[in-house]
């Protein structure tokens, strides 16, 4: 009975493989991180809609960080230039038809030195751009 319900677990948790689509979108996810790392807001604007939204979600708020493409660019080139240490990793993606969610890792040197916090992303794609981009609180 044991290994009958073990079997039943075990095989009811198949990694599924990617689409095509997924792939693209989780490629789009690392490119947009690559442009932050490189505190490039011109080509994170190129992978995003016109309308895009940056979202900051704690508890039961959500709070609008950035509202269309020129906000995301003054917004990131002025985070960029208080925080030229800052870089951002990707630990893990998960892609869904409309969605790319990550673990992401911060990085940056504080008065303290070298900091770090992890925190989970979601990237919700509107065609082949990124629409909205939702952040869940960091975890150190």
């Amino acid at each position: 009975m044991r290994t009958l319900l073990w079997m039943l677990v075990c095989c009811s948790f198949v990694p599924l493989s990617l689409s095509a689509e997924d792939n693209t979108r989780t490629a789009l996810v690392r490119d947009f991180i690559a442009a932050y790392n490189a505190h490039d807001s011109a080509a994170m604007a190129a992978l995003v809609t016109e309308d895009v939204q940056w979202l900051s979600i704690a508890g039961d708020k959500i709070a609008v960080e950035t509202d269309g493409k020129a906000a995301l660019v003054a917004g990131m080139d002025s985070y960029f230039e208080s925080c030229p240490s800052c870089q951002s990793s990707l630990r893990s993606l998960m892609a869904s038809r409309d969605r790319v969610s990550a673990i992401e890792v911060a990085t940056w040197d504080g008065k303290n030195g070298p900091q770090e916090q992890s925190g989970m992303s979601v990237y919700e794609f509107s065609g082949s751009l990124i629409r909205r981009v939702y952040y869940f609180p960091a975890e150190k």
